[in-house]
């Protein structure tokens, strides 16, 4: 371990400002669901893709102050999502099975340390074998339980490294309000509580994280359902990195905020339903905060 302690140093002296830096950021990625993001579809098998464009020329450092380190990211997913749910399983709630399954680009330069690094491979995996979702007139609500494993290629000399060479457990709690019986208007809120294993190689446990999605928008029936609305995304690292290998200021932590439009539109005989939204984040803290475009796609078979 001792030997390894220089080259994490760098890392981290590489990827902050004098100040404050908190090395690690959240697993789960939001922004990939957005207007109702807490229903859960009717009981069936379903394929689902997105498609992510992610890109930020500014990085924050722990004081939310713009750190003048000539920052630019670059990040694409094409993630796979499998889904399978079953009507009326327990306690009058549809029961769900998930695995998620990514794929990224990631494209890094941080000017002021020399660092320029781009890979291509498998992200770490959802497995999600816990999933209760109750779907009512006025309102649809849904807990879920998932593990986050490790498979992604993951190496601390290199910036853009596509796992993150730690487990995590992730409980998913949230609900869908419908203003009207029409069930025309409504606003969704998602929350995913966090709790992180150690890295591999390396005596540091992140700390906890919160993240919740949230959309408010609106239904209007033709030949298609389309959904017009406002999406966002909130996040807060809650607890402390902990571990020996620590050695930047732990008491540092990260968070983000995001907002913008969204149009869906399900089409009935192909059973295919198309999302496009984009985010714009603000109020960064010890990260990067840019913008993310995601174009994603249903199919009930």
């Amino acid at each position: 371990m001792k030997r390894k302690l220089p080259i994490l140093s760098l890392l981290l002296l590489i990827l902050t400002t004098v100040r404050t830096y908190s090395q690690e950021t959240a697993h789960y990625s939001p922004g990939v669901q957005g207007l109702k993001v807490a229903s859960l579809p009717p009981p069936g098998f379903y394929y689902i893709m997105h498609n992510v464009y992610y890109s930020a020329d500014d990085y924050y450092d722990g004081n939310g102050d713009k750190a003048d380190i000539d920052f630019d990211l670059t990040v694409f997913a094409n993630v796979h999502r499998f889904l399978y749910v079953w009507e009326d399983v327990l306690w009058g709630a549809n029961y769900g099975v998930h695995l998620l399954v990514p794929t990224t680009f990631t494209d890094i330069s941080i000017g002021a340390y020399g660092v320029n690094d781009s890979k291509y491979g498998i992200g770490d995996i959802v497995i999600e074998p816990i999933m209760l979702a109750w779907n009512k007139q006025k309102f649809d609500a849904i807990v879920a339980l998932a593990g986050i494993a490790p498979v992604g290629s993951y190496d601390i000399t290199e910036a853009a490294s596509p796992g993150k060479s730690f487990w995590t457990g992730m409980l998913t709690f949230g609900g869908t309000y419908y203003f009207d019986s029409h069930k025309a208007w409504h606003a969704s809120i998602l929350n995913r509580y966090e709790i992180h294993g150690e890295k591999k190689d390396f005596d540091v446990t992140p700390g906890d994280d919160l993240t919740f999605e949230w959309g408010i928008g609106k239904t209007i029936v033709s030949k298609q359902i389309w959904g017009v609305g406002v999406s966002g995304y909130a996040h807060w690292q809650l607890s402390e990195d902990k571990g020996s290998d620590v050695l930047y200021d732990a008491s540092v932590k990260d968070r983000i905020f995001a907002v913008g439009p969204e149009v869906t539109c399900y089409m009935p005989k192909a059973k295919l339903n198309l999302e496009f939204r984009g985010q714009f984040e603000f109020g960064a803290v010890d990260r990067p905060q840019g913008r993310k475009m995601c174009l994603s796609l249903f199919k009930n078979f």
